[in-house]
């Protein structure tokens, strides 16, 4: 039986205050909650993920590859994203980039078999010898194969130890391969130097350059450079969108409008030329940030938006080709976008731009038959 007395037992409790204010917080916090860093996204990756990944971030190694390939699992003879420097592909200078996607890093036990696979499969003639073999994991490489792989000795070593146990049975389900004769004397004679590992920070830190980092890992869009100023004699590629121009002055004036010179008598015209060249090259800039910064084809979706957003504007009876160029612009301006990857950075600007981009891919007409 307890010895406290029920006049002397009491019950401490203390109300919870409220918890401290962490100041105003953003919509995108309410919409997403916490941003969960790339480096921890990636343990939530499939195997596939894991190789798409890396496939994109091998993709824009452009100072280093001419073609990057991704081979299938059912014939990859341990080559998962291959990059050729050169047009003679695996028989011409090439990296590898074996993508492990575990729960844990990288062992030797799970490395010196594909090694050997590689090694096997190059004494056959398969292809020659990669220029460098990187492992890739989230978790990156153990301690123990780290060690190794910057040992190439070592490595060597560990391999001619493990042959046996780790190597003979794992190359290819159909026979056994024993560590002797002419591929005896291959492995011997193989440069162990070319098997190392890519730290997992560097190929976020790599792949954050590519238009693909902002779709997989979220956070936003970086900071988007100023748009250019319009040379002052205009560009080849704008003759299209100008002459429709010229010809929406001319059939608001009455008269032919042959070239920029003829709308010197109106200056009110040679002002709205110029505002139309800016908003153009607003929009060119976008397209600029888009191919660095989204995926293929963003922009081209955002294009078809502003389409279907004013096509019934510009369909629309007007005055004359100039009414219609305004009332066509300004309807893109008030455009509400809500969908698109850049809508965080498109602007006012841009939307009336993207008018003259599709007036300049004959998209839209200014002047109607």
């Amino acid at each position: 039986m307890n010895d406290v007395s029920k006049d002397t037992f009491k019950i401490l409790t203390e109300d919870i205050p409220e918890p401290t204010s962490q100041g105003g917080v953003s919509s995108g916090k309410i919409v997403h909650g916490k941003l969960i860093p790339p480096q921890q996204q990636i343990f939530l990756f499939s195997a596939d993920d894991w190789e798409a990944f890396v496939e994109e971030w091998a993709h824009y190694q452009r100072t280093q590859y001419k073609i990057v390939t991704r081979l299938s699992a059912s014939a990859d003879m341990g080559i998962d994203v291959a990059g050729f420097t050169d047009d003679e592909g695996f028989q011409g200078a090439w990296d590898n980039h074996q993508c492990k996607h575990y729960s844990n890093a990288i062992a030797p036990s799970t490395a010196i078999p594909e090694i050997g696979k590689c090694i096997w499969h190059a004494s056959e003639g398969r292809f020659a010898p990669p220029r460098k073999y990187y492992f890739i994991a989230p978790k990156d490489c153990g301690m123990s194969l780290k060690k190794l792989l910057l040992n190439s000795a070592d490595l060597k070593s560990k391999l001619f130890e493990k042959w046996d146990d780790w190597c003979a049975d794992s190359i290819t389900s159909t026979k056994t391969i024993p560590l002797e004769g002419d591929f005896l004397a291959y492995v011997e004679a193989f440069d162990f130097s070319i098997f190392t590992f890519k730290p997992t920070l560097d190929i976020i830190e790599e792949h954050r350059k590519t238009p693909y980092f902002a779709a997989r890992f979220g956070g936003g869009l970086p900071d988007r450079p100023s748009a250019e100023t319009p040379p002052e004699e205009p560009d080849p590629n704008e003759s299209r969108y100008l002459q429709q121009l010229l010809d929406a002055y001319g059939d608001h004036n009455g008269q032919p409008c042959a070239d920029t010179s003829a709308l010197a008598a109106w200056p009110e015209l040679v002002a709205h030329f110029n505002r139309q060249r800016e908003v153009f090259y607003h929009a060119e800039s976008l397209r600029n940030f888009a191919r660095d910064n989204v995926p293929q084809g963003t922009f081209e979706d955002l294009q078809d938006e502003v389409f279907s957003g004013v096509i019934e504007v510009e369909g629309a009876a007007h005055d004359s080709g100039l009414s219609r160029v305004n009332a066509v612009t300004q309807a893109a301006a008030q455009l509400p976008l809500t969908a698109n990857g850049l809508i965080s950075v498109t602007k006012i600007q841009d939307k009336k731009g993207i008018c003259h981009q599709l007036a300049n891919d004959d998209r839209l007409k200014w002047v109607k038959p």
